[in-house]
């Protein structure tokens, strides 16, 4: 009979609640991300954009947060994935580790990145 691998039951909640996160981003991604296409490129055009139009644009508190919050989002959720795939594809502990390290590195420094340039943008 062959052994079979256990892996520790986890104490927290954390896999239940980012699983939850991954079907509610995903479906507010798809709201916002639709929107944000739809009024950039569609109604305003691609051709269009430039400085003057994102200066007036974050004129307004509304569309900082608004691109904050895409931002979020977007990010959070392509992390998430890739820390799915990770467990999955990644089966050393030492290396998953290490990978996950560097995922949430990367997170922080991109997060970090868009909110200074999103919140301190002045035209």
């Amino acid at each position: 009979m062959l052994a079979q691998r256990r892996r520790a039951m986890p104490s927290s909640n954390f896999e239940l609640y980012a699983w939850f996160f991954m079907r509610v981003s995903g479906v507010i991604l798809l709201l916002i991300a639709v929107f944000h296409l739809m009024l950039m490129h569609a109604s305003i055009g691609v051709g269009n954009i430039d400085f003057d139009t994102i200066a007036g644009r974050w004129g307004s508190p509304f569309w900082r947060v608004y691109d904050f919050f895409l931002l979020a989002f977007a990010l959070t959720h392509g992390i998430n994935g890739a820390r799915y795939v990770t467990d999955d594809y990644i089966h050393a502990q030492g290396w998953r580790v290490t990978v996950k390290a560097l995922l949430y590195v990367v997170y922080a420094i991109f997060i970090g990145m868009g909110a200074y340039i999103i919140f301190t943008f002045k035209a």
